[in-house]
């Protein structure tokens, strides 16, 4: 199951760059998301996958035998979520003004001057 997550985060790094090296912004914002997907499951991959077992240890346990889930790499998660969710709506908006304005959502065509056209 870890091989098969470590390749997964591999792909979704993989083409995430590839689309944010893209000249459109669309694929831009698309990279970012797949790299935010990937960095995801790479946090929940070096937190170590226990399937089933909750992040409680007992009061009476003075010294932790048992396999159990460790909840900082999941709090990380969920925060990265969330903020990852705030950029791309923001980058969404930004992208919509932009193509309103210019009328193009080619990079190289946006990075034309006045004195340009």
């Amino acid at each position: 199951m870890e091989l098969l997550l470590a390749i997964i985060v591999g792909l979704l790094y993989a083409s995430g760059i590839y689309m944010m090296l893209r000249r459109s912004l669309v694929k831009l914002i698309i990279g970012l998301i797949l790299l935010g997907n990937g960095a995801n499951i790479l946090i929940f991959l070096l937190g170590r996958i226990v399937k089933g077992k909750p992040p409680i240890i007992e009061d009476s346990a003075k010294v932790l035998t048992d396999i159990y889930a460790d909840p900082v790499p999941q709090a990380l998660i969920l925060t990265a979520i969330v903020i990852s969710f705030g950029l791309q709506a923001f980058a969404i908006i930004l992208v919509k003004r932009a193509y309103k304005v210019v009328g193009t959502d080619d990079l190289d065509q946006m990075n034309a001057t006045d004195e340009d056209l």
